[in-house]
């Protein structure tokens, strides 16, 4: 049954301060998931000398073996997060992909680091979505961009420490202790979170008392397929997704052996790169968005369009030239860049849901964007840098990522076909919310 009228326009209850607490402490969460997640790109070319493995092999274990599952476990947890506490979720998936990070270190073999792996993707699925959908609780639909766009600060800042603690601990502990060094914090914070995490009703940022059952997965996914505009923005974000997991997959392993780099270097100017102009690009994408969506919706998706355009020139050099200097500055561009996508198109998929699909509608999302990026993105570049060893030897990785970057035309396109039908899809979404609220 739906609330009363009074309950429905009650005013939010929860102060600024808590708001930024809840905000900040998600972020953390999602700082320790890309941590756990990319501290392996840092250390593949150990693992491989180590272990003897080849780059399809590293390939299934940092995009694949994870992948695959953190997408397709990604939409049930999400449909747990709607039914169930999102805090409780969250809280427990991120005990899990911690401990079976640290369990990384203990690894013998290529199979028992895969089945490790498996775990830290199975976890990391319930991380997201379900912040997703507080956040969009907490905060009212005009600001949502931007606290998303602080939220998802977690992408670069995790990479920024997995790749500075990541190289360097590789250098002076080994790569098995740096998997043990990063995953047991998050134990500790899984009880943080569960203690003081508030859970918001649904709806509450907008006024509304959602209640009752949350829909199905099915019809959530066939909800959001018949928006044209979420079609486009989910398959733009995962062809965005191929490259940039690919990048930051690869990345190390091209600097070492391309321009003899070591991993406490790379360690140092990744983290710096990809974690400063990461974070820039995030938070200004989320504040680009929200302003002019001000006066015009299709601005949200345009902001992402625009960028990706943008970043694609800056790959033709990085990945050509012998100047590592040269290399090295020119990937600040598109490390700006390309996360300008992730809070606007987060944003977009919170406006084409209802408030009771909200994580289930993120989690969708995101299968998209991690089934075409990391499930496919860094196996598709280890595979084509083996096919082109023969010919470029070395420089074979490089040659791989170019050909690869070249999808982000692609992507751009799709942002900017999705911006044609966007207000059109949030404003039948805003009368389905109103009249699920009445009936």
């Amino acid at each position: 049954m739906s609330a009363p009228a009074a309950d429905r326009t009650a005013p939010p209850s929860y102060s600024p301060g808590y708001l930024r607490y809840a905000l900040g402490l998600l972020t953390v969460v999602y700082v320790i998931n890309f941590v756990d997640r990319q501290i392996l790109s840092i250390l593949l070319q150990s693992i491989k000398l180590d272990l003897g493995l080849q780059d399809w092999q590293l390939g299934l274990l940092s995009g694949t073996a994870f992948g695959i599952f953190y997408a397709t476990l990604g939409v049930p947890i999400a449909r747990l997060a709607d039914v169930f506490s999102r805090r409780g979720v969250i809280a427990i998936c991120l005990a899990i992909w911690s401990g079976m990070t640290a369990l990384c270190g203990t690894a013998g073999g290529f199979a028992l680091l895969l089945t490790y792996r498996v775990g830290v993707g199975i976890g990391e699925a319930g991380g997201s979505p379900p912040a997703h959908s507080l956040i969009s609780d907490y905060f009212a639909p005009e600001r949502r961009a931007t606290a998303l766009g602080i939220f998802s600060l977690g992408v670069p800042l995790g990479i920024l420490v997995g790749f500075m603690a990541g190289g360097w601990m590789d250098e002076t502990l080994g790569w098995r202790m740096a998997f043990k060094v990063v995953g047991l914090p998050g134990l500790l914070l899984a009880v943080l979170v569960a203690l003081t995490l508030k859970e918001p009703p649904r709806g509450h940022s907008e006024g509304i008392a959602s209640e009752g059952d949350a829909p199905s997965a099915l019809t959530v996914i066939g909800f959001l397929w018949r928006s044209h505009s979420f079609r486009h923005i989910a398959i733009g974000s995962g062809l965005y997704a191929f490259v940039g997991y690919s990048v930051v997959t690869w990345a190390p392993s091209f600097l070492i052996r391309s321009h003899g780099m070591t991993t406490g270097e790379i360690g140092t100017w990744l983290a710096l790169i990809f974690g400063i102009g990461g974070g820039l690009g995030t938070v200004g994408g989320g504040l680009m968005a929200d302003r002019w969506a001000a006066t015009d919706l299709r601005g949200r998706a345009w902001v992402p369009a625009i960028a990706m355009f943008a970043a694609l020139p800056f790959s033709f050099v990085i990945y050509t030239t012998e100047n590592t200097t040269l290399a090295l500055v020119t990937l600040c561009a598109p490390s700006v860049f390309g996360l300008m996508y992730q809070a606007p198109a987060f944003a977009i998929t919170q406006s084409l849901a209802t408030p009771l699909m909200r994580a289930t509608a993120a989690a969708v999302l995101l299968f998209v964007i991690n089934i075409i990026g990391l499930a496919l993105g860094p196996v598709t570049t280890g595979a084509l840098s083996d096919v082109l060893t023969p010919r470029f030897g070395d420089d074979s990785l490089g040659y791989a990522l170019l050909i690869v970057s070249c999808t982000l035309a692609w992507a751009g396109v799709h942002f900017l076909l999705g911006a044609r039908t966007l207000a059109a899809d949030v404003e039948y979404v805003r009368r389905a919310s109103e009249q699920t609220e009445t009936g």
